[in-house]
């Protein structure tokens, strides 16, 4: 039988526990162990799993100085530290964050070769904080624009389309990719938290002007309002865009129940959103990889990544909601000046 989709993950990436420098750090492996208890019970939903291999350092490169690829690997080698007061290395780190960005370039292969038109990476590290010359924010590479780069530079993709619907900005993402016109990003975020980046104003800049699209929320905000800014910002303006591949930078800590955030989004939420991101992939006869990022209440985590994959494989139609008044207005003001709406 055909997979429904490819699911990629490594052992290594549940070595890496920034707890043994933190005890109460949100970054557990237990994060990933939770997702394939519930998945396992589900038979994986007829995914087919595959193991992510080690990224190389000329991959890491792509995004990454080399210098920052060697800082991390010797802060490793040496038995971890602390990076910033949110940011740890182990002695395992290294090694699970090879993994993280070497499942995601492996996905994307997979994805450019027809193996199937969709794939999911259950990695950790996340990726989506982390700058070219800088990791943070739980992130030490950032395992997405990896992906993004490999399509470009070795696989023939002339565009990428990224959206990010992490609760916090993909900061790391957004500067990878802020002077080209060949990536466009988007992220949906909650504003006033970590990393203070990401307003709506901030459209790139150079070559790259109008190819970042930012979309702050309030503290509080549910899925109208998400589901408002995708439909009627975000998918008109990828659909433009007319990418070869689209790239999805799954962080489901804007659920209602995450300790880390203040939006109110359903697990349903999450499964909404990949419906349209879906609908939008398959009119455009693009492939469609999703990364994990954050989502730290471990068991709705879970139920939020089995939901997605669900509605990734489904034919469940996405539903079409009003466009909520005052942001969605305020945002395509911005985004029009750029993109069809």
């Amino acid at each position: 039988m055909t997979p429904s989709g490819l699911y990629f993950s490594h052992p290594a990436c549940l070595e890496h526990d920034p707890r043994v420098h933190m005890p109460e750090h949100p970054d557990t492996p237990e994060r990933l162990l939770a997702i394939e208890r519930y998945l396992g019970a589900q038979g994986w939903l007829g995914w087919e799993r595959r193991e992510a291999p080690p990224a190389s350092d000329d991959q890491l490169e792509l995004i990454h100085d080399a210098a920052q690829v060697e800082r991390i690997k010797e802060m490793s080698r040496a038995g971890g530290g602390e990076i910033d007061p949110d940011t740890f290395v182990g002695d395992a780190s290294f090694r699970a964050a090879l993994h993280a960005a070497g499942g995601a370039c492996e996905m994307t292969r997979a994805l450019f070769a027809g193996e199937s038109s969709l794939g999911f990476c259950g990695v950790r590290p996340s990726g989506h904080h982390a700058e070219p010359a800088r990791a943070m924010g739980f992130c030490l590479f950032n395992n997405v624009a990896i992906a993004a780069e490999l399509a470009i530079r070795e696989l023939g993709a002339r565009r990428v389309f990224i959206v990010d619907w992490d609760v916090h900005h993909g900061n790391g993402t957004a500067e990878a990719f802020r002077r080209r016109s060949d990536v466009l990003f988007a992220s949906i975020h909650q504003s006033g938290i970590f990393p203070g980046t990401g307003s709506l104003s901030d459209v790139g800049s150079g070559r790259g002007e109008g190819y970042t699209i930012n979309l702050p929320v309030p503290a509080g905000s549910g899925e109208d309002l998400w589901l408002s800014l995708l439909e009627y910002i975000v998918l008109p303006a990828a659909q433009a865009f007319e990418p070869e591949l689209v790239l999805i930078s799954a962080g489901f800590d804007a659920h209602r129940d995450d300790p880390l955030a203040g939006c109110r989004l359903e697990t349903s939420s999450f499964a909404e959103m990949a419906r349209h991101v879906r609908d939008l992939a398959t009119s455009l006869g693009a492939p469609l990889g999703v990364v994990l990022e954050g989502g730290y209440e471990p068991e709705i985590l879970a139920q939020c990544v089995a939901a997605t994959l669900v509605a990734l494989d489904g034919d469940l139609p996405a539903n079409s909601a009003a466009p909520e008044a005052f942001l969605t207005s305020r945002a395509a003001a911005h985004v029009g000046h750029y993109w069809p709406l």
